[in-house]
Parts: C-alpha cells; structure tokens; sequence
C-alpha cells in the first residue's frame, strides 16, 4: 500500500491558516461535555436526522421525555444544559438515537461546531449517516466544506478517530471534491501507513479507492486495488464503480467479469450504471451478458435493474427486447413506464407509445410530466405537430403545466414551412409564462423561426438572449442564414460571434460550407473548408458530405465526383449520408459502373441497412437503367419507409411498366405503409406513363377522401399529362380550366407537349400564349411549336417563331448524347466537336439502315423540321446523337452486356424504331435515358409500349 502512498511534509491544518475569512470556531465548552471517543460496534441501521416514530418510545428516565425536552428547548443555552443532562442518563446506545436530534437543534441554533462535534465523536457508526449529515448542512443554508474543516479541527485537538470515522471523511472528501479535499485525503492516507493500513479493513480500502478514483487519478485507484491481499464484495464494486465514472468502459467490463470469476456479488447499483453505460456505448454485446447475471441471481425482481435493460436494449436498437423486459416486470415504478414509454417515442412509433399510455392509466398510474414530454419529443421528432397540439391539451387537462422541455417539443414540431403561426402562438406561451430563463427554449425559438423562413423574428430572438448567447444559438442563426443564401450576412455574424469571444466550432464552418455548396458556389466552398484547416478546426465528413449534397442539388455532377475523389485522398471515410449524396448523383448521370462499386462499398460497410442508402441504391439503379438490380435491393430493404415504395414505384414510372408500380403500391398498402403526397405523384407517373387513364382518376379521386391527402399543383399536372397524352384534350383543357390552382408552366407544358404529340393546333397555341407569359425564355416551347408547325408543314410559322427566338434572344440547349466505354465517357453532339472514330461510326451505322430496311424500317422524315427533300431528312436522321452512341457501343462493347445511352432531350420516333430494329438484329439490349422517361428496347420491343 505503501507504494501509492504520498509523504507529507506538513500537518493539514496549516491550510487554514489562509483561510481566515472561512474559520468557524466552537467553544471549549464542547469538549467540557464530556463526549469522548470510543470504539465500539456500529449500528447497521439507515436513518434520518429527524426525529423518527421510534425516538418517542424511548423510556423515559423520570419526568418529561429527553427528546421531548431537547424540542421544546427554544435557545441554544437550554440546549447544551439538556445535552449535558443526557449525557449522564443516557448510555451510548440511547446516545446513538438522541444524537441526530442533538445536531437538528445546533444546526438550528447556528452552532455548526457543536453538531459536528456530536456527529464525528457521539453516534454516527454506519455509511449513511455521513450523506443525511451532509445533506442536514445544507438544508440550514450553511457550507458542506465546514464538515471536513470541524474534523481537522478536532485532529488538532488529540482526537485519534477509528477506520469507520476515517473512511467516512474519506467518502465526505470524494462527494465535496472540494479544493482543500485532496490535500486531506493525502494526509489521511498518510496517517494511516504511518500507524499501519489493516489491508483487511476493506471499507476503509473502498474509500480510499474511490477518493483517489475522483478526486486524482483512478490509475492509483487500480494501484490500491491490486495490491489488496483479500478483496470481498465491497472492494470489487468500489473498484468497477470507479472505472466507470472516470470513463473506462472496458477495464470496468473487465473488472466486473474478473467478480464473477471470484464468486464476488455484483451490488445492484454496479450493475445498472453498467447497464448504463452499455446503452451509451452501443454495448449491446455486454449487455446482454449483464443481462444474463441479472437472471442467474435472480434479480430481475429489481425495478432500477429491469428500467436499465429496458433502456439499455432500446438504445441499442432492440426495441422488442425492450418491450419483453417490460412486460416481464412484477412490479413497475413511475420510471418502468417512462422507460418503455420514451423507447417507443424514440424510435418514433407513437402510436405503440400512446397504448401504453392508456395501459399505465388502466393500470391506475397517472402519467407524470415526464411522461407527457416523452410523448410531445416523439410526435414533435415525426413532424406530427397536430398531434403535438392533442396530446398538449391532454396534458393540460390531466392538471400538468407545460414547462421548458414541454414548450422545446412543441416548437420543433412547429419548425416546417407554413407553421409559422403556430410558432408564433407558441412564442407567445413562453413569453406569458416567462420561460426566457431557460436558454434550451430560447434556442429552439431561434431553429423554429429559421426553419418556417422567418429570419428576422429569429434575429430578434437571438438579440434578446444577450450573454446567454451559446454556440448553438449561434451557429442556428448562422445556418438559416447560409441555408437562405445571405452568406455575407452570416459571414458577418460568424465574425461578431469571434469577436465576441465564441470561437466557431465544426457546426459554424459547416453550415457556412453548405450555405455555399446549396447556392453552386463549390469553389467558394472548398475555401472555407481550407479556412477551417487554417483555424485547426479539421474538416469532417459532414463537411465533405454538405458540399456533396449541395452539388447534387443544382445538377453541378462533375464538380460532385471531383470534391468525391478529393475528399478520398484527405483520408475522411464517406457516411450513409455522404454515400447516398453519390448514389443520386451516379444516378443522375447514370453512371452504373460505379454505382455498382459504390453498392460494393455499402456492403463492405454494412451500410446497406441504413433504410436511406437503400433507398438512394434504388434510385440509382432506376435512373442508371437497371430496373432489376433496383428491385433486388428494394426486395431486401427489411423495414421499409415510405420513401423506399415511392421510389420504387417512380422506377416503374420511369420505365412505362404500369402494372408493376400499380402492384408496388398495392403492397405498400397491404403492408400498412400510410402513403404520402409523393406516393401519389407516383402513382399518378405510372398511370401518366403507362396511358391507364380510369386508375388515374381513380385514385386522384382517392387521395382526398380516403387518404387525406389534399392535391397539389404537381398531381393536377400529372392528370392534365395524362388526359392530354390520351387523347383526351378537351378534358385535359377542362380540367386546367377547372382545378383550384392557378395553372403553372408545368401545367400547360405537359398540355403543350400533349398537343404536339395528337398534332392540335389550336389547342396547342392556347397554351402557347400562356407559355409566353409564364416562361418567354424556355427554349423547350419554342422547339415543340417549331416541331408541330413543321409537321403541318406549316413553314412560314416555323420561321416565325424562330424569328421570336431571335428577338427574346432564347438559346436552344445543346443535344447531346453519351455513351460510357471502359470507364471513359463518349460525347456525341448534334452540333459542334465531332467525335474522333465518326468515319467508322458512319460506316457501320449505314450498313445497320441497309439492313432494316429489308426488315420493313421506313424512315420517319417528319422528325427532321427542315424545309429540304426528303432524301436529305434521310441523311439528317442518320445524324441523330443517339443513333451515333448506340452505334459506337455496338463497336465497343463486345459481348452481351446491354448498350447504355443517356439523352439530354427527349427521343424522337425515328430513333426508337431505329432502337427497337438494331435490339433484334443484334440481339442487344438497349437503355436509352431521356430526361425522366428510360426505354429498355429488347427482341424489337420497348418497355414503353411506343406510348412515351
């Protein structure tokens, strides 16, 4: 023991020599008394400083009660002079009872030194009269310090105190953990070795471990321990208890197997904080060994034990483990249902959690605060904020007043677009029932106001914190800001914010990093993650990530896989967040290859979990063409949201197979999955692409009235897409005509697009007029007029509009098509740069025309709208950016590996019978992506049916 010792050079008492203003003296006429020290057994029971039932019945030794007697003294003089009459009628046994009265009535009185006097030499034996003491200071408004000071005192006076006294100023040292308290550990400890540690004294070793664990270091804690001869039950959970509160998780696993190896038993208290711990570090593993202790020993009688499981396996994911613990319980406490009640909110299944509500109400248990917050935190983390305002009012009416967590949920379940009023109600609450105080409601107020686009009430939130200003409150204004675009208005508040003192953490920099990512400004981006370097705040994944997802969002793809291969090369490993970022960029230039590395990558990673990889792993399956290897992740995505099933329905949209997304949705709601507004947009796709006309209506029709689901302006134009591609025009004009919405550009786009397509004239220039008013600069209008005007042969008006063009100075966007061979990409464009093998490309794509046309091809000059002869629309149609990529991956790609073409317009009918001609006589398959359509030609057919 000696080795982990300390030699003192001098007596602790000079330590208050510097402490004038905080000596607090008693009068020698304490020790006058005649209470001494002596060592005799302790008395193992818990009590309270107050009189207890059991104080009364003590025999009186003639006249009034002693205890009666010492309550009615009313000054300290009566006081000491009862105390004195005690001391020679009563033996130390009846002392024992008397003395936790003695100490109410001098803590009362102000004479600290007296009650300490009482409480170090008169009764207290046990380990838990030292907390009640210590707890009784506090209650009289005076100093838990003065303790330690008033036993230092009397070591200066002579009095030699035992190993009890000793290791209950130890355990006062480690709960005060005051600055004077290590020094006086030390020289207890020093005391000890110099008359001789009893390593057998193990309650005294237990104290030692414990104060050197939190008051030094738990290395010499482990010291001590290792050196103890003999160990029982006190000293083993001492010592795993100390490791788990300086953070050492695996060495306190360690410890508590090495208990069990040497038959030691596990205090129930030891094994809930490991619970605890095993549910913060995903400890799910030693958990479930714990868990299986608890059962050998037959403790899972024990609430406490049984609400740490519960707790432990939910945050482990284990939502059912959790409910069968639950279940299994004998008895609850108020804390079993919060327990239970708050894993179901977490998880986000409220309905589950309001069951258990009405369970625990059945069961004659009145839901608490807790409770009620626990079930506003689960509607607010769903955005379910009419349910929020429900379960509110049952809050209230159950008698409970909403307090800052109450408001906190509230305010995040108001945070979405067109909220803002309830925000504002909410604001007003707290301004009623002045919860200003608490800076959690504060902040919240200011994530509230950015998130419903109310930047300046959130200003004014944040101006009224003053120096309650956090760093969340900060980087919450500074997001909204960038989120918004106002980057030099959040450039400025980051730099108030350093001027204020608040250094900018990884939060700051990255809401400024994706403030500029949103808003196409990579460039500006990429320099404040080198500003970040610069500032030793080191770039993370969400750093990286944001600038991906910014990227994906304003199309700038190339500038995504640049930033993709930089962030590799800085050593940051992508997250679900990062990888599913890609995945929608791969899918949106369809670049299957390596989308198929990163599905790779996701099962490497076991990321393919992850319900939002999944998701995006569907997506760009989808887009890339591969409409099979789509359904094969979304077969194996185990639980699976709402946005997996639309995103698999869109697939079948996207590919014309309408029977197939109709079947997806069907068993989406088999599945009891609530569809949402993208669910019918969706649907509505699939019906648009597919020309199922009566399910269109049917379930347009369905939304509001079973559903709840109010149309929007996109599933009116989805309707009005699928009318007019039908043929039905006039109904498609009527229904433009007669939808709640003002109709938009998308609207009478699809009508226009309608129009050309059933070659309407005169319903086409309705909605041409209105085009010129909504979008005069959309060069897709121009085009289709200038397509269905040729058509007509109508020339004079082809030139006309091109004329138009000319005068709103309107650009046609380039064609272009592109083809990937061996990692490397081919661009064929309508005008401009020509491809380097375009000799060889012709050749072969003449000789395919020559023999289609013995198998019954026709070319389709109406898709040339040019005024010359026909022969010459035949050479055009040779010149189309598609045929030339499905011709050179003929050339290429050797094997039977399908030919995949990506079009930035939409295909004409030509090139999808040339498609469907070379798919037979080559036998290849051919995905050609246009826009949102993708057509899967194979054996001379298409999987749009020829209806695109």
């Amino acid at each position: 023991m000696e080795n982990v010792s300390v030699t003192f050079r001098h007596c602790y008492s000079s330590l208050f020599l510097h402490q004038s203003q905080r000596r607090y003296h008693y009068s020698s006429a304490c020790l006058s008394l005649g209470i001494k020290h002596a060592s005799f057994e302790s008395v193992p029971v818990s009590v309270s400083l107050a009189p207890s039932s059991s104080s009364w019945e003590l025999s009186s030794h003639g006249g009034v009660h002693p205890l009666k007697e010492l309550y009615g003294c009313d000054n300290l003089v009566s006081v000491k002079a009862t105390h004195a009459r005690m001391i020679k009628l009563f033996d130390r046994f009846d002392l024992e009872f008397i003395g936790r009265c003695l100490i109410s009535r001098y803590l009362e009185f102000g004479e600290f030194g007296y009650a300490s006097a009482v409480f170090f030499l008169g009764f207290p034996r046990n380990q838990v009269s030292w907390r009640e003491f210590l707890e009784e200071v506090e209650s009289f408004g005076l100093e838990k310090g003065m303790v330690l000071e008033h036993f230092v005192q009397l070591q200066n006076r002579g009095v030699n105190f035992d190993g009890i006294v000793l290791a209950m100023v130890l355990r006062i040292c480690t709960v005060l953990n005051l600055l004077m308290t290590p020094l006086l550990g030390f020289t207890i400890h020093g005391g000890l070795i110099k008359r001789g540690l009893d390593d057998s004294d193990t309650r005294l070793v237990s104290a030692l471990m414990s104060f050197y664990g939190r008051c030094v270091s738990s290395d010499i804690a482990n010291k001590i321990f290792d050196e103890m001869p003999k160990r029982d039950d006190l000293a083993w959970n001492e010592i795993t208890m100390v490791n788990l509160r300086s953070g050492k998780w695996e060495k306190a696993v360690k410890l508590f197997r090495e208990m069990q190896f040497s038959a030691a038993k596990a205090y129930d208290g030891t094994m809930v904080k490991l619970l605890q711990v095993c549910s913060n570090k995903e400890g799910l593993a030693e958990g479930r060994k714990i868990h299986g202790y608890v059962l050998r020993l037959g403790f899972e009688s024990n609430v406490s034990m049984c609400n740490s499981l519960i707790i432990m396996y939910s945050r482990n994911g284990k939502l059912e483990t959790s409910r069968k613990v639950f279940d299994s319980m004998k008895e609850r406490d108020m804390s079993s249902w919060n327990s239970i009640i708050s894993s179901y909110t977490a998880f986000g299944c409220v309905e589950d959690a309001m069951a258990l509500v009405e369970k625990m109400e059945r069961c004659g248990v009145k839901p608490d605060i807790v409770t009620w917050n626990s079930l506003l935190s689960g509607h607010a983390f769903k955005g379910l904020y009419k349910g929020t305002i429900e379960i509110l009012k049952r809050m209230q009416i159950a008698g409970l007043k909403p307090n800052a967590s109450s408001i906190s949920s509230l305010l995040q379940a108001a945070a979405e677009p067109g909220l803002l009023k309830v925000g504002k109600a909410i604001h007003g609450y707290v301004i009623r029932n002045q919860l200003w105080y608490d800076v959690f409601v504060e902040t919240t107020l200011i994530d509230m106001y950015v998130k419903t686009g109310c930047l300046p009430y959130a200003g004014m939130v944040f101006d009224m914190m003053n120096e309650k200003k956090n760093i969340v409150a900060w980087n919450s204004l500074i997001s909204g800001l960038s989120y918004a675009g106002l980057l030099k208005d959040a450039e400025a508040l980051m730099s108030r914010m350093e001027k204020e003192g608040i250094k900018p953490d990884a939060v700051t920099w990255n809401s400024m990093v994706s403030g500029y990512a949103t808003w196409g400004k990579t460039e500006k981006a990429l320099a404040v993650v080198e500003k970040m370097k610069r500032n030793g705040v080191e770039p993370n994944v969400v750093s990286w990530t944001a600038i991906l997802s910014g990227c994906s969002k304003t199309g700038n793809f190339r500038n995504a896989l640049k930033v993709f291969i930089q962030m590799q090369e800085e050593d940051v490993s992508p997250n679900s967040a990062t990888i599913s970022s890609l995945l929608s960029i791969l899918g949106c230039l369809s670049l299957l290859h390596s989308g198929k590395e990163a599905h790779s990558f996701c099962l490497r990673n076991n990321l393919i979990r992850d319900a939002y990889v999944a998701t995006a792993l569907v997506d760009m399956y989808t887009k890339s063409g591969d409409l099979r290897s789509a359904s094969e992740v979304f077969r194996g995505i185990e639980n699976k949201t709402v946005a997996s099933w639309n995103c698999m329905i869109m697939g079948y949209a996207m590919f014309g197979q309408g029977e197939e997304g109709i079947a997806v949705f069907d068993r989406m709601l088999e599945a009891g999955v609530e569809p949402d507004a993208i669910t019918f947009t969706s649907v509505l796709s699939v019906c648009k692409s597919s020309g199922l006309v009566s399910e269109g209506w049917r379930y347009f029709d369905l939304m509001r009235s079973r559903y709840g689901v109010t149309p929007s302006i996109e599933h009116c134009s989805c309707m009005v897409d699928l009318l007019g591609r039908s043929g039905y025009l006039d109904e498609a004009l009527d229904f433009i005509q007669t939808m709640p919405f003002k109709p938009d550009a998308t609207t009478w786009g699809a009508f226009l697009s309608s129009c050309k397509i059933h070659r309407d004239i005169e319903l086409a220039e309705v909605a041409w007029k209105k085009l010129q008013v909504l979008e005069p600069n959309n060069s897709a209008n121009y085009m289709t007029m200038i397509n269905l005007y040729s058509n007509l042969n109508r020339w004079e008006d082809v030139e006309r509009v091109k004329d138009l063009m000319k005068d709103q100075m309107v650009r046609v966007q380039d064609l272009w098509s592109w083809i990937q061979i061996d990692h490397k990409v081919h661009v064929f464009y309508a005008e401009g740069k020509a491809h380097p093998d375009e000799g060889e490309i012709y050749f072969e794509l003449y000789k395919l025309v020559s023999e289609m046309k013995k198998s019954g091809y026709v070319p389709e000059t109406r898709c040339i709208h040019r005024n010359v002869s026909e022969t010459e629309k035949e050479k055009l149609l040779m010149g189309h950016t598609e045929k030339l990529a499905i011709t050179y991956g003929l050339i290429k790609k050797k094997g039977l590996a399908p030919i995949r073409v990506v079009k930035n317009t939409s295909i004409c009918s030509d090139c999808h019978t040339v498609a469907k001609h070379i798919s037979a006589l080559r036998n290849r398959e051919i995905v050609l992506h246009e826009g949102f359509r993708i057509h899967h030609f194979k054996d001379g057919k298409c999987s749009c049916n020829d209806s695109w």
